[in-house]
């Protein structure tokens, strides 16, 4: 996906396209194992599992439970219902999808605890990315906490740019506190996003820009969690290379 402002997207390209390229991406998914196809099918229905997410909270007492957790089962559903599919049945994967998403919120918001839900999606989310990051250091403390603090703001950054750009309505535009330098540098980084590896960009857009988790990023590209962490730590130590030396 490139960046949303000034450029085209993975994602409104694939709202856009007619039904035999979606056709097409489920032929190179099931018969050619094309794990990249994989990937813009679930951006292409991220939007359906993130709607049937958000009804079903609408409906339902929170208990503690965020929308951001129920998203993750919803995004959990969505793979299994990629996984599960058979375009031959002429069943649009739409409908097929939108049981599997629905069932899975359900059983999982039910299996969520009162004490699981004090665990919220932000603080799971910021531990990985640490563990990423500090798993991937040096021996040197000062070089380590330097390197640290600087990939925790390159995620800081990655969350403000036109690049990610929440679905949640609310005004993004700069205000009177971001400085011209603040988003020069915004943008900057979100070019360089772009030229990343497939896999590394892939993680560091589903994981700031969708809000995917390490876990359901390692079964859409199927790779483990750990080969997810590595890969993202990785791209983060690109950007913080390119973008400090520019």
């Amino acid at each position: 996906m490139k960046a949303r402002r000034g450029g085209s997207s993975h994602g409104l390209k694939l709202l856009l396209v007619p039904p035999r390229v979606e056709a097409s991406l489920w032929r190179r998914l099931r018969y050619e194992r094309e794990v990249r196809c994989r990937e813009l099918l679930f951006t292409r229905y991220r939007g359906l599992a993130r709607a049937t997410a958000l009804r079903i909270l609408r409906s339902r007492p929170r208990n503690g439970v965020t929308l951001e957790d129920i998203e993750q089962f919803a995004y959990e559903g969505l793979l299994v219902a990629i996984d599960r599919y058979d375009p031959l049945r002429g069943v649009p994967f739409g409908a097929y999808a939108r049981r599997r998403i629905l069932g899975n919120v359900v059983d999982g918001a039910a299996r969520m605890n009162e004490l699981d839900a004090q665990h919220h999606y932000r603080s799971r989310v910021e531990r990985e990315r640490l563990r990423s990051i500090a798993d991937d250091q040096g021996q040197d403390a000062l070089a380590t906490l330097a390197n640290l603090a600087a990939d925790l703001a390159i995620g800081l950054l990655l969350e403000g740019t036109g690049l990610i750009e929440p679905d949640d309505g609310a005004d993004r535009r700069p205000n009177a506190y971001e400085s011209l330098a603040w988003r020069s540098l915004q943008h900057r980084l979100a070019q360089e996003v772009s030229r990343l590896p497939e896999r590394e960009e892939a993680i560091i857009r589903q994981h700031y820009e969708h809000g995917v988790s390490f876990t359901y990023i390692a079964q859409m590209l199927e790779i483990s969690k750990g080969r997810v962490s590595q890969l993202h730590a990785a791209a983060l130590a690109k950007l913080r290379a390119r973008v400090g030396h520019g």
